[in-house]
This record gives C-alpha cells, sequence and structure tokens, in this order.
C-alpha cells in the first residue's frame, strides 16, 4: 500500500525573499498543513517575525555544510508538536504519521506505554504518557507492515530536515 503523504525536504532557499541559504546560516523551519498535504518552508533569519498562521510546528536550525554528512538531531518538543496537532485526526495517512511519531517519542522516552485498548471500531488503542508534562494521549494503531512504517518514518524525517 503506497503511502499518500509527500513532504518536500529542505530547500535551502528562504520562502519570503527566494534568497540561497548559505552553509552554516541560520534559518526557521516551520511545518504547515496547505490543502490537506504537509508542507515544510524555510525562512532566512532577516524575514523571520513569528510563525505563519497555520503552523503544526517550527524550529531554528543552522544550514549543515554541503560536504559534511548529517547527523540526525532530534528535537522532542518538535516531535510533540507534530503529534498534539494530529490529536483529531482520522485520515489513513495522518494516523501513519501520528502513529510513527508517537513511537519516536516513545523511543526518547518522551512518551511511555501506560495501557492498550480496543475501540468501539474494532482497532488497537494505545494510551501514553508525557513524561515531562504527565498528560495521557490515545493513538490509534494502524497496523502497518515493516514497509509501511519505514515509509512513513522516511517522511517524518524528510519534513523534519533530519535526512
Amino acid at each position: 500500500m503506497p503511502m499518500d503523504v509527500q513532504i518536500q525536504g529542505p530547500t535551502r532557499v528562504c520562502a519570503a525573499s527566494g534568497r540561497e541559504l548559505k552553509p552554516g546560516e541560520k534559518f526557521y523551519g516551520v511545518l504547515l498543513e496547505e490543502t490537506g498535504q504537509f508542507v515544510r518552508r524555510d525562512f532566512a533569519p532577516e524575514t523571520w517575525t513569528a510563525p505563519p498562521q497555520g503552523a503544526v510546528a517550527y524550529w531554528v536550525g543552522r544550514i549543515p555544510a554541503a560536504d559534511r554528512p548529517r547527523k540526525p538531531t532530534f528535537n522532542d518538543d518538535l516531535l510533540i508538536d507534530c503529534f498534539g496537532h494530529l490529536a483529531d485526526a482520522s485520515e489513513p495517512d495522518r494516523l501513519n504519521f501520528r502513529y510513527v511519531v508517537a513511537l519516536l517519542l516513545m523511543r526518547r522516552k518522551r512518551l511511555k506505554f501506560e495501557d492498550s485498548y480496543r475501540d468501539e471500531s474494532g482497532r488497537d488503542v494505545l494510551m501514553l504518557r508525557d513524561s515531562r508534562t504527565g498528560s495521557l494521549h490515545n493513538v490509534v494503531d494502524p497496523r502497518l507492515t515493516e514497509e509501511q512504517m519505514t515509509a512513513v518514518q522516511d517522511e517524518v524525517f524528510k519534513v523534519l530536515g533530519w535526512v
């Protein structure tokens, strides 16, 4: 089953001015939802005032040197923002995306498994607790195949600029 989530990776171009972002330069990244798709936009510091209306998440980073291999750096707060934004998702692609983000947050020990149950429609649901806030979250297990799981994880990493 192919995934319909299509998210562009970092463009290295300021979305506001069109200026190329140079290696080592600070930038602001934003994840937006536009017409049912996640879209990433990067901004140069001189064009940034605040996150655009409808931002799912935003972060600050530096453009890596072109010849330096990228090592992913995880931002748990950014993942929590994405996770929270998708709390009411019902579309399969968004449920898949939220589930994979939840697994990443569990791996990072930000979310902890509490329990599981089967909802009224027969879906398995994980009950996860935020280790910082104590809040409880229900996450539908979409029963992804290993191939689907890898595809969704790749999209999560891609949108957040971790690949």
